[in-house]
């Protein structure tokens, strides 16, 4: 009878505090971690040779984008769409 009445006891408890632990989770993952800074960190402020360093990398970036050939856009529905009707210009007749 004893063990009859603490297993209804704990399978009713359990299920509980498995319902509570969960929200308390989502709860916590809310709240802001001590010691992280997601946004509004303030950076130092760069140093001349940092300066010229980070131009470099740009000048380099936007040379090498330059380089590269203008691609053709990709339309991958181009053989499914008609392709459009324009009417052919009449020619003025003299």
């Amino acid at each position: 009878m004893r063990k009859r009445l603490m297993r209804s006891r704990w399978s009713s408890i359990l299920p509980l505090a498995g319902a509570l632990a969960l929200l308390t989770a989502n709860a916590s993952a809310q709240m802001p971690m001590p010691g992280v800074h997601l946004g509004g960190e303030q950076k130092r402020p760069l140093t001349p040779e940092e300066k010229e360093r980070q131009k470099q990398l740009d000048d380099d970036y936007k040379a090498a984008t330059n380089k590269t050939p203008n691609q053709k856009a990709n339309d991958p529905w181009a053989n499914v769409r008609p392709t459009p009707t324009v009417p052919t210009p009449k020619k003025k007749q003299q």
